[in-house]
């Protein structure tokens, strides 16, 4: 749909129906049966991107050394007046809102995040209590890393949220459950008053959550990114309805949708568009159902949408888990030159935790997707374990009165081993064809340097 349109369409209310403008994410007109109210289209998603602006907070919080107070005022708190600390306007990329407020009202992150056990971590923790606990951790930080223990709780936090909060709710919740026939049916509205009913908002709020801008299919993998790096090339894209801001609601890209973007501008990939495009076809299909329950084949159609939108999420994550073993064997391989040399090794044993705690943050999200991950999760636990291997040869085993023991490990050139079997793992189970930084070619090497027993370790 062209751009001047759009825009006349949202300052005058007029709306079109959802087939004629099928490439966009917005308009869809209002079937829910005797609406009386002043909306004029039915999408709402505002809660989600309020809680993606919470999470960039939060993530910035703790890459400055706040207090817990300060980060759990976004995190568990749902008090009016916060600020959005990240993202905010820069140089070139204007945005339109300041405040969690001006997106939506009452919202956090902990009322959302995963209750379910993680067996990734230490302790028999909830996703909900990990992060808690991680919070904690990280305000006793310099901001937000512990070298002790390898922890870089930035990463770990920001990664884990998208998978504990974004992804279990969009996944194991409303594509889940509730796209069951009796469950926020579709000739009701979804709560009283609502200009949607309850399939529409059921759909809308899985979509939000994913973090993509509404006009995701008439942009590029490579516009999005700029957009989610607030680049100012990438204003202009952003900036679909031309008022010269960026809307936080409904123009800006984040989490997921990002690394999309990122792995997808290499050209292997299409997660972005293959994810954006069956929220579309679903959220298309519920409309033209005009209010009424929707039928045995349209829920069964609707259910292949969310099937394609929930693989191709889960394969995106574990592209993320093989990028980042592919950086900690770099890093590993970088910090047995230096110790070798004996040279100074602490700038590069700050990229290796910094790349694990991203590598676990997407590997612990991977729990939060309502499927039992079986034989694939325990390997991948055990590859990892709970922290990178330390320079004295030492790991994470356990968290005791709240606080995390170490003991004897592996060393680094074995643990570099199981990078690239994590590697492994993510494309015999999980399918991935990006594979950024890939160094699966490197194991039979480094199994002849360090001898065929290690070959067989944790296979």
């Amino acid at each position: 749909m062209n751009k001047t349109l759009f825009s006349i369409l949202v300052a005058t209310g007029f709306t079109l129906s959802a087939q004629a403008q099928a490439s966009v994410y917005a308009d869809f007109p209002i079937t829910v049966k005797g609406y009386v109210g002043s909306k004029t289209y039915s999408e709402s998603f505002a809660g989600q991107m309020a809680r993606h602006t919470l999470h960039n907070s939060v993530k910035k919080l703790v890459s400055k050394g706040a207090s817990i107070e300060q980060t759990s005022a976004y995190f568990t708190g749902k008090n009016k007046g916060r600020v959005i600390i990240d993202p905010v306007a820069k140089d070139g990329f204007p945005v339109l809102q300041s405040a969690v407020d001006d997106l939506s009202g009452g919202k956090n992150l902990a009322g959302k995040a995963y209750k379910g056990l993680i067996t990734g971590m230490p302790g028999s923790l909830t996703g909900a209590e990990l992060l808690q606990l991680m919070l904690s951790k990280a305000s006793e930080t310099e901001n937000g890393y512990d070298p002790l223990t390898g922890y870089d709780y930035t990463q770990l936090i920001s990664k884990f949220t998208m998978g504990a909060v974004f992804y279990n709710q969009a996944v194991d919740n409303y594509l889940d459950e509730k796209l069951a026939a009796d469950t926020k049916p579709n000739n009701k509205a979804y709560k009283d008053g609502a200009a949607y009913t309850g399939k529409e908002h059921v759909w809308d709020e899985a979509f939000g959550y994913f973090g993509a801008p509404a006009h995701t299919l008439e942009l590029t993998p490579k516009e999005v990114y700029n957009i989610a790096k607030q680049k100012p090339e990438g204003f202009a894209k952003a900036d679909y309805n031309g008022d010269g801001k960026v809307s936080l609601v409904n123009e800006m890209a984040y989490a997921h949708a990002y690394y999309a973007a990122a792995f997808d501008k290499g050209g292997k990939t299409q997660y972005l568009h293959t994810i954006v495009q069956a929220f579309v076809d679903g959220r298309n299909l519920i409309t033209s159902a005009n209010g009424e329950a929707l039928t045995d084949a349209q829920r069964s159609e609707l259910m292949a949408y969310a099937k394609v939108i929930k693989t191709q999420w889960q394969r995106l994550i574990a592209e993320a888990v093989f990028k980042y073993a592919g950086s900690v064997y770099g890093d590993i391989e970088k910090l047995e030159v230096i110790i070798e040399a004996n040279g100074d090794a602490v700038k590069a044993y700050r990229s290796y935790v910094k790349h694990w705690g991203e590598l676990k943050g997407f590997a612990l999200a991977l729990e939060a997707g309502g499927e039992n991950l079986g034989e694939t999760g325990v390997k991948l636990n055990r590859l990892l374990g709970y922290s990178p291997v330390l320079l004295g040869n030492t790991q994470v085993v356990a968290l005791v009165d709240g606080e995390f023991v170490q003991s004897s490990s592996i060393s680094l050139s074995e643990y570099r081993v199981h990078m690239i079997k994590v590697q492994k793992l993510m494309i015999d189970a999980f399918g991935v064809k990006a594979r950024s930084k890939d160094v699966t070619a490197n194991l039979a090497e480094l199994v002849n340097a360090l001898g065929d027993a290690l070959a067989a370790e944790n296979d």
